[in-house]
């Protein structure tokens, strides 16, 4: 049975301390309507529905919310590697169904259970998925959603970065609930990093966020559903095996 209680987050980083730490932190994408990928995904068909999302160990499955019918589950390829493969479940009567897959990036130092502010690791954990926002619109972002130029990375940074921002999801480690993905607020202290996020990919690992496509960004901010209560579920594949 899963638990009922609050999510513990094993671990966090940083995309951001204030804007430019908020920005200085992580992940760029190509170009196709999100409708026309939406319809084409419908086409599709229909997955085997499993009995729960493998490759998630008893460990973390426990800390998933019993109301969550969404998974994002991010497998990273090993405890040093930047590089990841993110795959999204729902949850269809009383079985799971894998909806979509693709490659993404981590931290560039891998990953960590421990993490502090800059240690270029993503953290090990089960978070929430609860805002988004960025540069562009979304119009048709089921999770509410904040546009602003506040969120374009400083064009002191490489060029293949000036993107990553486009479109954000915040994972809920170390952050208030509720807020734009790029709110300066960290509860439990600036150490314990924070501004961890959804984002799109410059083609490389990230200061912590987990970065995609633009087109796995749209996918994601057009069917991840707050009534559906949406987790993230991250960490070297080895240990969410455990």
């Amino acid at each position: 049975m899963r638990s009922r209680g609050h999510v513990r987050a094993a671990a966090g980083a940083s995309c951001g301390v204030l804007l430019v730490l908020s920005l200085a932190a992580c992940g760029a994408g190509g170009h196709r309507s999100a409708a026309v990928r939406v319809q084409a995904d419908a086409a599709r068909p229909r997955k085997a529905t499993l009995k729960r999302v493998p490759g998630i160990g008893d460990r973390w499955w426990k800390q998933v919310p019993a109301d969550s019918r969404q998974v994002v589950a991010v497998f990273g390829a090993g405890e040093n590697s930047p590089d990841s493969t993110v795959a999204v479940f729902t949850e269809h009567g009383s079985g799971w169904r894998q909806e979509r897959s693709w490659p993404a990036h981590n931290g560039r130092k891998g990953w960590t259970t421990h993490h502090h502010e800059g240690d270029l690791r993503s953290p090990v954990g089960v978070f929430t998925l609860s805002d988004a926002g960025g540069v562009l619109a979304a119009p048709w972002a089921k999770l509410p959603y904040t546009r602003s130029a506040g969120f374009q990375a400083p064009r002191s940074w490489k060029r293949s970065y000036w993107h990553d921002f486009d479109y954000v999801i915040a994972i809920d480690y170390n952050r208030v609930k509720g807020t734009p993905p790029n709110d300066p607020a960290r509860p439990e202290g600036q150490s314990e990093g924070g501004g961890i996020w959804l984002h799109m990919d410059h083609g490389s690992g990230t200061s912590a966020c987990i970065s995609q496509s633009k087109s796995s960004m749209e996918y994601l901010l057009h069917t991840l559903d707050p009534t559906l209560h949406p987790v993230v579920v991250m960490g070297e594949r080895t240990v969410l095996n455990g």
